[in-house]
């Protein structure tokens, strides 16, 4: 890790390092710069699932061409930007099953770790609404049950909504989260 750390890397060469990383080792790519992520806690993992297990249901339900991920798919947001979120979810025709990358989310979330706090509400927001396909960021906070909506209208704007353990519904897609907290 010491000698990738002292040199900047592109996305590609970044995702082609990690693939070579032992099991259990996670990182990102913040301008260029290798950043390792921490084990997570339980409730951390709970709520991440959840949100997962929520966004299938509501796929499922809807019937629509989306595709939900938790952890491990990479979304390039640009040449030195590579984020790893916990949560995602994107629609139109099917990846193929050995992408690695995402370029196209329609929402991405983070559940707020104490190490990761300041960058998922700083520098994520920002670079996640980068991407145009970007709608909807999610920030949730575990301890407080609480879940900071960003939203980008149709007219390009950006909203917040603060929300306490309520379904939560996302247009687009047209779906609704709901037992995030269970």
């Amino acid at each position: 890790m010491a000698d990738v750390a002292r040199h900047r890397m592109t996305a590609d060469e970044f995702l082609a390092w990690a693939m070579q990383r032992p099991d259990g080792e996670r990182f990102e790519l913040a301008a260029g710069e290798v950043v390792a992520m921490v084990p997570e806690r339980a409730g951390h993992g709970r709520v991440k699932g959840n949100i997962y297990r929520s966004l299938r249901d509501a796929i499922d339900a809807g019937g629509l061409q989306c595709e939900a991920y938790v952890d491990r798919m990479a979304v390039e947001v640009d040449e030195h930007t590579v984020y790893e979120p916990d949560v995602l979810l994107r629609c139109g025709e099917r990846l193929p099953d050995d992408a690695l990358k995402v370029r196209d989310p329609v929402l991405v979330v983070e559940v707020l770790s104490p190490t990761t706090r300041a960058r998922d509400a700083g520098a994520k927001l920002e670079d996640y609404f980068r991407l145009p396909s970007v709608r909807h960021y999610l920030i949730v906070k575990v301890e407080n049950r609480t879940i900071i909506h960003h939203l980008r209208e149709q007219s390009g704007p950006i909203t917040t909504r603060i929300l306490g353990d309520v379904p939560l519904r996302l247009e687009p897609p047209g779906i609704e989260l709901r037992g995030i907290f269970d």
